[in-house]
């Protein structure tokens, strides 16, 4: 890529998390800091389609490294996966005088980036923005940190309950394809057994688990569940399993759900989505495309986005242990 960049694109598309607002704010002010033009595109790729964009400038990006969900709005855009779709989006780019693109989301949203930079030749890179920290190339995604402290919040409130009835509870939480809210947040709340997809423990050793919780003299317990777990067809199915052979258990279901997206950003997401917007936007000045920013051990490095794409995060093993040996 030679051509000079005057004026960068950012948008924000696929589900929301916490942090991506700290990160247009830090492209749009990198992007001021090098005197260069910032244009929000509303809505995601849709956004892009129909022209719904917005100059921004540093005063207009005050005020919301702190909140959650993301001012730019985000949209699936079913129109971007048509060729047409994509021509019209690349019109409005050039009408607009956006030489760049900045996206901020998963790999639904790196691999719309990615197929525009092969038909348009147009400069992108991804900053990844995602709660369930499913994406290669990074140790930590925008909202993962917060997401974490968001459910270990909350199963603190469950276990009050869970102590006070004698009760068992089955919490579930995000993560359809990836397990890592559900490992980290269990260990961090002292589940008593944690269901994952990467893991098919099975209803036997569940139930072996809940069994062991009793004799040890447990009167409660926690079970944190990814929603991607096929231990069960689903918790309620769980649920029902684990009554007819502990008839004893009085079980109830938690589904978190969306609140785990919400809420202010912790100083962790905040700092990291500062890092990436501005290596997002000095890799484009540097003529770099295709690429995605990511922490890897504690720095700030490039990955090809179709690696990102296409590869696979892998759960820690250790942790799996460490849940095992706490769980006694």
């Amino acid at each position: 890529m030679s051509k000079t960049i005057k004026k960068i694109g950012v948008l924000t598309s696929g589900g929301d998390s916490p942090g991506m607002n700290a990160a247009i704010r830090s492209v749009v002010r990198t992007c001021a800091y090098h005197n260069i033009g910032c244009v929000g595109i509303y809505r995601g790729y849709q956004g892009m389609i129909e022209g719904d964009f917005k100059e921004l400038g540093p005063r207009s990006v005050n005020n919301i490294i702190n909140k959650g969900g993301t001012f730019l709005k985000s949209a699936r855009s079913q129109e971007f996966r048509t060729p047409e779709g994509r021509k019209l989006a690349h019109e409005n780019l050039v009408k607009e005088g956006i030489d760049a693109l900045i996206v901020i989301g998963g790999d639904g949203s790196f691999t719309g980036g990615l197929i525009f930079n092969t038909e348009y030749d147009f400069p992108v890179i991804g900053i990844p923005g995602t709660i369930d920290n499913d994406i290669y190339g990074t140790s930590h995604t925008l909202g993962y940190d917060t997401a974490l402290n968001t459910v270990v919040e909350v199963i603190d409130k469950i276990r009050d309950t869970a102590s006070s009835h004698n009760r068992l509870f089955l919490v579930e939480v995000m993560g359809r394809d990836a397990g890592h809210i559900a490992l980290n947040a269990g260990i961090g709340a002292g589940a008593e057994e944690i269901l994952i997809p990467e893991e098919d423990l099975g209803l036997e050793r569940l139930l072996e688990s809940l069994k062991k919780s009793k004799t040890t003299g447990k009167t409660s317990s926690i079970v944190v569940i990814a929603e991607g777990d096929k231990t069960g067809k689903n918790v309620f199915e769980l649920k029902d399993y684990v009554e007819s052979n502990f008839p004893e258990y009085d079980v109830r279901v938690s589904v978190l759900g969306h609140m785990q997206r919400g809420g202010a950003p912790s100083c962790f997401d905040r700092v990291l989505a500062s890092r990436l917007g501005v290596k997002a936007v000095e890799s484009i000045l540097e003529g770099k495309s295709n690429l995605m920013v990511g922490l890897l051990n504690d720095k700030i490095e490039l990955t090809p986005l179709e690696q990102a794409i296409k590869g696979h995060t892998e759960i820690n093993k250790e942790l799996l242990r460490v849940s095992d040996i706490m769980s006694i």
